[in-house]
């Protein structure tokens, strides 16, 4: 039973922003992100 999913809209504020596209690693998926970004809160929302 297959459900047709919907654009949302977020609002996210914050200090900086890179656009990525998510490798493969095993069975899952990796993004490498700045090392200065190592220990702070990041949010990752899919575009597509």
């Amino acid at each position: 039973m297959a459900r047709d999913r919907k654009d949302s809209k977020f609002e996210v504020f914050g200090q900086e922003m890179i656009e990525k596209v998510v490798a493969k690693s095993g069975n899952s998926g990796r993004i490498y992100l700045p090392p200065d970004w190592i220990g702070k809160r990041v949010k990752i929302i899919r575009v597509e």
